[in-house]
């Protein structure tokens, strides 16, 4: 597996990652109907760096890496991963997590904090908590989710 920074020509492809996850609604505070342009616009916002997973051609996986915050608060990092379910179980995530704390430490930021990791997404919060993140936060019902309805998020840290 090869990761990447993204380019344009990725856009397609990293929207066939994305699309079926933010469909699903469970996991990404974006609206379930967003249009390709939409969701694309939020994944390349022009503050994100966007890498990608790629094997054999294929792009399994992607992430951003972004300030968490402006100003005094710019010293923390905040990502956003999403792996296709294709891929799922085959460690993209893991490295895509491992890869973003390099590059995290590589642009001089000194934590990462991830700001709304749904906490029915067990896959997600141990596989954060294995690469090192601590629960630090719970926010009670902030999330809606579209079949267990309101579920807590997470707010998870590490300091790089």
């Amino acid at each position: 597996m090869n990761i990447r920074r993204a380019t344009a020509d990725d856009r397609d492809a990293v929207w066939r990652v994305i699309e079926p996850i933010i469909r699903a609604g469970e996991t990404y505070p974006v609206a379930l109907d967003a249009t390709k342009d939409q969701g694309l616009a939020y994944w390349f916002d022009p503050k994100h760096e966007v890498f990608v997973a790629e094997e054999d051609g294929a792009i399994l996986g992607c992430y951003y890496i972004k300030a968490n915050t402006g100003g005094p608060g710019d010293h923390v990092a905040n990502c956003g991963y999403m792996v296709s379910p294709l891929a799922w179980g085959k460690g993209v995530g893991r490295a895509l997590c491992m890869h973003s704390l390099q590059r995290a430490r590589e642009r001089g930021f000194r934590a990462m904090q991830f700001n709304l990791v749904i906490s029915t997404n067990a896959r997600a919060v141990h596989l954060w908590q294995s690469c090192g993140f601590e629960i630090v936060g719970r926010l009670p019902g902030a999330f809606r989710h579209p079949t267990q309805g309101y579920v807590d998020a997470l707010i998870l840290f590490q300091a790089l």
